[in-house]
């Protein structure tokens, strides 16, 4: 947008215009030493705590204490069918089928057992691309695989790589790739929103062409749900994997998400691991009947779930779904946009944004690269008050979120950004 301006003043007005203002209250804001609020751009890393979500933890705290075991079915939200109350929601905010969603384990786990289905290697055809700066997690439970199904970790990744000079990928050297090597890809893993630039893939295009090649295609979505338009469905992916505990607010270390294509939804030979939640729900309990695997997303569960975890996803989708994510997504992109603003004035010979500039190939992360910069910059941010996030060699990733962050964050991160820019590398 061309109409941004300067001064503290518009970002006060922009606030009192902004139609979700309001809901920054309904979240806790971490405080300095002296009780004013923290500048808190990280929830690309760690979402902040609705203040409900105690309140539904506690019901569930509650009907153990006064109900045991019978808590699975007469709590207020019955234990047994828990996860459940959770695929509606979280269907839309991926842009799914709620037969293609399930809220279960943890996020490599998913990946792991995503790739025990779509990842199954042949003599010929066996090895894995991913970007090159993937996140580490992800880099490393692909290369447990190939050495899981006994091939070099080394020899079987392929790495989409930035151009020299660059940081943001190009579709046309991922297309090159695939024309040279795609008979010997089995499977295309990328991260939906790369965790260091924050640049958006278009998974469409991606699946696509990996398709084209006789590839399966899957997304880590750590960084895009709750943040981006995935539209997985459409995508036609074939699974996609994600974490709640960044944009979806529901604590650290909670439940991933997982996203199985309607298209495998019934395909009851399909490799996977098994275990008693993914079996008929009807016979589940009998406990004699031979193995008959749910259809959906659903069909790849394990256990009963962690009903405590799952409430506080609960509290912060309920936020999601009144609020509704087009009015969100309306916000970031206004919000980021005038981060993006601010930044650009401090001067190209100062900070550099290597995140897209296209706001339909981002979310609200921007990641600033600081020329001759080194850690002790973040402290001094950090020490002014904003809580970022310092990746090396000389970025911060700052995440303007639009249910809790506001324009005067955004103007105020910037004003303290400022005298900090000045000192020479290495001054204290």
């Amino acid at each position: 947008m061309s109409n941004y301006k300067s001064g503290l003043n518009y970002a006060k007005q922009q606030d009192e215009l902004d139609e979700l203002s309001s809901y920054r209250n309904q979240f806790h804001i971490p405080k300095d030493k002296d009780g004013n609020d923290l500048i808190y751009l990280c929830g690309n890393s760690l979402g902040l705590q609705p203040k409900v979500t105690k309140d539904y933890i506690n019901q569930e705290l509650e009907d153990w204490a006064n109900l045991g075991v019978e808590g699975h079915t007469d709590a207020k939200n019955p234990w047994l069918p828990y996860h459940e109350f959770l695929t509606e929601a979280t269907a839309k905010l991926v842009g799914a089928k709620p037969i293609e969603v399930v809220t279960m384990n943890s996020l490599t786990a998913n990946l792991h057992f995503m790739m025990a289905s779509f990842y199954q290697p042949t003599k010929e055809r066996y090895k894995i691309l991913i970007e090159s700066d993937a996140f580490p997690s992800d880099k490393y439970a692909v290369e447990s695989q190939l050495r899981h199904h006994g091939y070099d970790d080394k020899e079987g990744l392929i790495l989409w790589k930035p151009r020299k000079g660059e940081e943001l990928l190009r579709y046309e050297d991922l297309e090159d790739i695939l024309e040279a090597q795609g008979n010997e890809i089995a499977l295309i893993m990328i991260g939906g929103v790369n965790y260091y630039t924050g640049q958006f893939f278009d998974f469409k295009r991606i699946t696509k062409l990996g398709h084209s090649y006789g590839c399966k295609v899957g997304f880590d979505c750590a960084h895009g749900t709750g943040n981006v338009d995935l539209d997985l469905h459409n995508s036609g992916a074939d699974f996609a994997v994600w974490c709640t505990y960044k944009y979806l607010n529901s604590g650290p270390g909670s439940l991933s998400g997982c996203f199985v294509h309607e298209r495998h939804a019934y395909d009851k030979d399909l490799n996977r691991f098994t275990g008693w939640w993914s079996h008929n729900k009807n016979t589940r309990f009998n406990m004699r009947h031979e193995f008959d695997v749910l259809p959906g997303a659903e069909g790849w569960q394990l256990s009963n779930p962690p009903i405590l975890s799952m409430a506080a996803i609960k509290a912060s989708l309920d936020i999601f779904h009144e609020v509704g994510f087009d009015k969100i997504l309306k916000k970031s992109k206004k919000l980021t946009g005038y981060f993006e603003f601010l930044l650009k004035d401090l001067g190209e010979d100062t900070i550099r944004i290597i995140t897209p500039e296209n706001p339909e190939e981002r979310g609200c992360q921007l990641s600033i690269q600081v020329l001759n910069a080194d850690k002790s910059l973040h402290d001094k941010l950090t020490a002014a008050g904003v809580i970022s996030d310092w990746r090396e060699p000389d970025v911060i990733r700052c995440a303007p979120v639009p249910l809790y962050n506001s324009f005067e964050d955004v103007y105020l991160m910037v004003e303290k950004l400022k005298p900090i820019l000045t000192f020479p590398k290495g001054r204290n």
